[in-house]
């Protein structure tokens, strides 16, 4: 049996017959071959040691310069697969191969100290805006209304301004002003 979804093609396999099909794919022992090989300078290698023996440190840092250390396929270096990695210091797949990929793309810096992604998204209003939907909360309501809902400001403000925002962004704009709708 066969469907379309959102354009694409998929066929339904049988509950029974799922788990032959999962078990009968060849899998490497240790779990996945790694898609990047870490391989150390001395320098960096001298530089990790160095952070995993200092006193006081973040201990995302510690932990990601341990897997570093322990992943290093270099000359004198342990070589230790992600499954062996996986185990001794509790972290997941995904970790591991982001810290690989880090090293190899980006650098030491960059796995040892990932940054974070910024906290919110950019707001939708500017400041001549907000001053606007303000005003329009202040202003009297629509013709057989009591007083404005969020959802109305929204969509009166969508039909003024032009541009769409949701009753959300007209609550967080309302919140940071002492202004009344009543």
């Amino acid at each position: 049996m066969s469907g379309h979804a959102w354009g694409m093609q998929f066929m339904v396999i049988p509950r029974e017959e799922v788990a032959d099909i999962l078990a009968s794919a060849p899998r490497p022992p240790g779990g996945l071959p790694a898609k990047y090989h870490v391989t150390l300078t001395e320098e960096e290698r001298a530089r990790l040691e160095a952070l995993t023996q200092q006193g006081r440190i973040a201990a995302r840092t510690l932990k990601h310069a341990w897997i570093l250390l322990q992943a290093d396929t270099g000359p004198g270096g342990p070589a230790w697969s992600d499954a062996q990695i996986r185990a001794a210091f509790g972290v997941g797949w995904s970790t591991i191969a982001r810290i690989r990929r880090a090293l190899v793309e980006e650098g030491l810096d960059a796995a040892l100290y990932p940054k974070r992604p910024p906290p919110r998204l950019p707001t939708k209003l500017d400041g001549a805006n907000e001053a606007h939907l303000i005003a329009l909360a202040c202003s009297t309501p629509l013709a057989g209304r009591e007083r404005w809902t969020l959802r109305l400001l929204a969509e009166h403000f969508v039909t003024l301004e032009g541009g769409a925002i949701s009753y959300e962004t007209v609550r967080r704009t309302l919140k940071k002003t002492n202004s009344s709708r009543g």
